[in-house]
This record gives C-alpha cells, structure tokens and sequence, in this order.
C-alpha cells in the first residue's frame, strides 16, 4: 500500500445514478488499496501497511540530520546554488503512522520540480506522542530550517510550510503559530475541523479509501482540545495575516468540505489563497500513478518557485490573471497535461 496518505474500508462509492464518481483508473486504484489496508483500531497494523511506493525522481543531494532533535530529511536539487525557497514538509498519515520513506518520493518530486531544498520533518507519532508533540515538532523543525535558511542555499525570506492530510493540518497550525515567518503554507487534503461536520464527511464515508471511521480514529488518537485552533484550524477566531496559501484537494475525500471552508474563511480574511480542487480521484492521490497527482505536484512547485518573488504568478499556469473573487479562471491550468483550474480567493 502507498504510504502517502490514509486508507479506509468499505467498497461502492458510487454518485446519483449509479454513476461512480471517481475515474476508472482512481476506482481500480481505490479498491486495490482499499482491500489490503487495514481497519482503524490497530496502530502497529496500519503502520505496517503505509509502505514507501514507487521512487521518487533523482535529487544532487539527500542527508539526514537532526534539527534540534527532530529527525529531518534535507533534499537539495542544486547545491551550491542561493536565494531559493525552503519548504518545511509535514508528511501524512493521522499523526499515527508514515515517516521520512514513506514521503520520500513526493518530496523528492517538490525539490525537483521547484527548486526549493525539502526539509522533510520526522515528528512524533501519536497515540505514544499526543497533540501537541507533533505541532510543536513542526514548528521547531521551522525555526531550525530558517536559522539555516543561508547555510542551505535559501532565502530565509522565502520559507514556506507544507504537508499532505495530516501533515496538511500540521502546516496549517504551523501558520497560525507563527505568520509572520512564512511567505506560503501548502496544504494537500488537510484535516482541518476535529468535529467532521461537512457533506463530504458523509458522502464519501465509505467507498473511497480513506473512510470517515478512519479520519474519526485518528482524531481520538492525536488527542487536543477539538475547539482548539491549533487542532482545528477551521475554528479559528481570526485567519487575517496569514501568509498566501495554496489549498489541493481531492474531491471524492471525507475532507473535501472541511479543505473548502478553510479557503472561503481565509479569502474572507483577506489571505492570498487558491483552492485547486481533483475531481475523479481520491485522499492520498498526490503520491498515486494518476494525471491529476503529477498536474497537482506540477501546480504546488510552481506555486512554491513563486512564493517571496515580487510579481508572484498564480499558481496555475501563464500570466496572472483578472483575479475576481471566487471564479474560476478559464486562463488557468493547462488541461492537456491535467492541471486543474485555480479557484481564486
């Protein structure tokens, strides 16, 4: 099984009509991994089962070290070189399980695509580590990547947080706590709201891979305060000076909803925000062999090349465009290879 996200039982999923709302290469996928993915419950079964998939491409240099005792992954795709971005990555899996291997792959594919060193982070695990160890990994993890920001060959200026579902929840948490240190947060099928109150927990509560059993277990195992900001984002108070933020979702996902909300919210507060929105795929398809992961992957380096470089470029493709709120952009995206419009915010 893929390493890059979470997995759930149940099979169907299937729209009005009968008609299945995932693409016939996501459903075969979807049910493949969904057969040999473990109910929630068991930590160390889903643990064994989150294994690293296909390799990711070749990057100059990858080292391990610690940043004041987290565990890291530095991946550099041109050492020697200066003022490029630095992305923190937060990786997923319900803060129970997946670490450095699982996530290798997509963070070699960000370093590669955009340039930016990749400063993976290897926080601590729940249940044996509860909320909040791993947020608090997160940000340390941030403040040592920007001390070393020089060193790396990156602009401090320049540091943006990301992570995928879980590690999507961490990066947004990690904005909250510290704005002012960021140019860009990127969040790929973050969980943002503890109370999973949204539509899309309900219609795609089974069927899809990652089931709302499973994001509710995970839940009860990272532990925190649910009205908490820093467990659930989406409860807090004010979102205004955020740095820009670029949301990827998945559209037959359980946190579809949750993904939306949080990128009307952050529009309202006056945030730089993009909501790039997958249909026909699935939570964890970022790391899968479908077009819609290597167009999202495409759109994220973009989007992270552009973050602390005046005149910064929507994160879809060509010039920026008229930018009117909540439309989508007919200019944006390059539908040949898959990329998805950008919902503007």
């Amino acid at each position: 099984m893929r390493g890059d996200g979470m997995g759930g039982d149940g099979m169907g999923g299937h729209g009005v009509g009968g008609g299945d709302l995932l693409s016939p290469a996501a459903r075969r996928l979807c049910d493949a991994m969904t057969a040999g993915f473990p109910r929630p419950g068991d930590a160390a079964a889903l643990r064994a089962a989150a294994v690293p998939g296909r390799p990711g491409p070749p990057v100059a240099s990858v080292s391990d070290a610690v940043a004041a005792g987290v565990p890291v992954r530095i991946y550099d795709p041109a050492p020697g070189s200066g003022g490029r971005p630095l992305v923190v990555f937060l990786h997923g899996g319900g803060w129970v399980m997946c670490g450095l291997d699982t996530h290798d792959a997509t963070c070699r594919s960000l370093a590669s695509a955009s340039g930016a060193v990749v400063v993976s982070a290897d926080y601590r695990l729940a249940p044996e580590n509860p909320w909040p160890a791993a947020p608090d990994d997160a940000l340390t993890v941030l403040l040592w990547a920007r001390a070393q920001a020089l060193a790396l060959g990156c602009d401090p200026g320049r540091l943006v947080v990301a992570g995928d579902s879980s590690g999507g929840n961490l990066a947004a948490v990690t904005a909250l706590r510290a704005p002012e240190l960021l140019a860009g947060q990127l969040m790929f099928y973050p969980p943002l709201d503890a109370s999973m109150d949204s539509a899309s927990a309900d219609t795609y509560a089974e069927g899809y891979f990652h089931t709302a059993a499973h994001m509710a277990w995970y839940w009860d195992q990272y532990g925190g305060d649910p009205a908490h900001p820093h467990v659930s984002p989406l409860r807090a108070a004010d979102l205004s000076g955020l740095p820009p933020a670029l949301i990827v979702l998945a559209d037959c996902d359980v946190l579809r909803d949750e993904g939306l909300a949080y990128g009307r919210r952050l529009a309202a507060a006056g945030v730089d925000c993009t909501v790039q929105l997958h249909p026909g795929v699935f939570h964890g398809f970022l790391g899968l062999p479908l077009p819609a992961g290597a167009a999202a992957l495409r759109a994220a380096a973009r989007w992270v090349a552009a973050q602390g470089v005046a005149g910064r470029p929507d994160p879809g493709r060509g010039d920026p465009g008229p930018g009117d709120p909540d439309r989508v952009d007919p200019g944006l995206g390059d539908p040949d290879r898959g990329d998805p419009p950008a919902l503007r915010a």
